[in-house]
């Protein structure tokens, strides 16, 4: 079947008195059928009055998502290329925003383009915002990415609806102050164009529109804000200033552990069930400062010359892709189990390392080492099949501890990794369960201390008060 000639003319931001003379010759072609993607636009209005149009609201009306509407578009230009000339008329630039355009070129191969005023010009020139001196970035309000990034001048378009608009001032409220100056900016270069100055807070459904963008222009929040804070304050703050990779090793560590306390305050099944508001407002900021301490080594490690954060980042996101080739690549793993294995043998290739169990850091807590290097070596294989035979083992080492002639240290420790291997075997994690454990006994302690002074306090009295503190405990 043969295809006439498909042009696509753009009918810029406003009325026909914008758009080129090249375009409204094209528009005016009474040989051509003129298809309009939507008539509720100044120009595709006033071309309506002056000649006939076949115009695509309908399908807005009758589809399910924006995918189905274009698809519909393209059919219905095809269907009338199939007769001849046709010409389909787009707001602002067919270059800007218009998928149907880039379905039609797929289809058809070759689309004479008659190009017009793009809404962004007029954004620009209203806002101010020169995007060669600072950059700039164009978002589609109903596909706000993520993680959402403001650390250039934003523009976010077609706030259509109500619904739209106020899932872009919901996103916005979770990164910028509730006094943020947000530019709107609503049927730009026609008489009744509005350039206004709201603070973010007080955006309403009624501000909504099919000509409205928004400009964000402030400082720069989220990870680029704190990476651009962290370089500032290593600059300006004399604190910042004297630290070195060694003297922020002990803050690290500080961190991960206040972290990890906060994770322990939370749910065991979380993020399963009804949230923990007040563990996640702690855990929230327990991550960030431990986020800090990444981003203020990276900063050392930038001014050494040896990497930055986005470097940082990047590796590790190479890293995930590389040891996850069920995800990325050809490999299957269908449990978990699976996965931890492939990752440890990636791992091991990747490294070029002699043994699996290379690589866990002497200086982890013994308890977590322990746990590591027997994971390592589960992976491979070396095992024991079933929990029966750990609890042989725990009881086998507890014997040997008791002993006459045992080397106490020794059959201490054989004990206590055999009990990590329970525990491992239990799905238990040692380490926590451990710090659980330490915690419940402070508890306690802490009630019989409460309930009398131990220097006069026999055995059974202390005996009960700990009794009463683990009842009052369920």
């Amino acid at each position: 079947m043969s295809i006439g000639p498909v042009r696509v003319v753009g009918l810029g931001p406003a009325g026909l008195d914008r758009v080129t003379a090249a375009a409204l010759a094209v528009l005016m072609d009474q040989s051509a059928p003129v298809v309009v993607r939507t008539v509720r636009h100044p120009a595709a209005a006033e071309l309506a009055a002056r000649r006939r149009v076949v115009a695509c609201d309908d399908l807005y009306e009758q589809a399910n998502d924006f995918t189905a509407v274009y698809e519909g578009i393209v059919d219905r230009v095809l269907a009338l290329a199939a007769e001849g000339p046709v010409t389909y008329a787009v707001p602002g630039s067919p270059y800007v925003g218009e998928r149907a355009v880039a379905m039609l070129r797929d289809r058809v191969g070759t689309v004479n383009i008659v190009g017009g005023e793009s809404f962004l010009d007029l954004v620009i020139a209203r806002s101010g915002v020169d995007p060669l001196e600072r950059g700039i970035q164009v978002i589609d309000a109903h596909g706000l990415p993520f993680p959402l990034l403001l650390h250039l001048p934003t523009v976010i378009a077609q706030l259509d609806t109500a619904a739209s608009l106020h899932a872009v001032r919901d996103s916005l409220l979770g990164l910028l102050p509730p006094d943020t100056p947000i530019t709107r900016l609503a049927d730009l270069g026609g008489a009744d164009e509005v350039v206004e100055v709201i603070p973010l807070e007080d955006l309403r459904p009624a501000h909504a529109g099919l000509r409205v963008s928004l400009v964000v222009d402030a400082p720069a929040p989220g990870w680029p804000g704190l990476v651009q804070t962290n370089s500032r304050l290593r600059r300006e703050c004399p604190w910042d200033r004297e630290q070195t990779h060694h003297t922020l090793a002990r803050h690290l560590l500080e961190e991960a552990y206040e972290t990890l306390e906060a994770i322990e305050a939370l749910p065991a099944a979380a993020p399963a069930g009804e949230p923990d508001l007040p563990g996640y407002v702690d855990l929230e900021e327990e991550l960030g400062d431990l986020l800090l301490q990444v981003v203020f080594h990276a900063t050392l490690a930038d001014e050494a010359g040896m990497f930055g954060v986005e470097e940082v980042a990047e590796a590790i996101r190479r890293k995930l892709v590389a040891r996850h080739p069920h995800v990325f690549g050809d490999a299957s793993a269908d449990t978990a189990a699976h996965v931890v294995a492939n990752w440890e043998r990636l791992k091991k290739d990747e490294k070029g390392r002699d043994s699996l169990l290379d690589g866990v850091p002497r200086s982890l807590p013994s308890l977590a080492r322990s746990h590591q290097l027997q994971q390592r070596a589960a992976g491979a294989g070396f095992d024991w099949p079933a929990v029966a035979g750990v609890v042989a083992k725990v009881r086998e080492e507890l014997a040997e501890v008791l002993a006459e002639d045992a080397d106490r240290a020794n059959e201490v420790g054989d004990l206590l990794f055999s009990v990590v291997n329970l525990a491992r075997h239990l799905a238990v994690d040692p380490e926590q369960a451990l710090r659980a454990a330490a915690d419940r006994f402070e508890r306690r302690f802490r009630v019989v201390e409460a309930s009398g002074d131990l220097a006069v306090m026999s055995l059974e009295e202390m005996d009960a008060a700990w009794e009463r503190a683990k009842r009052e405990e369920l």
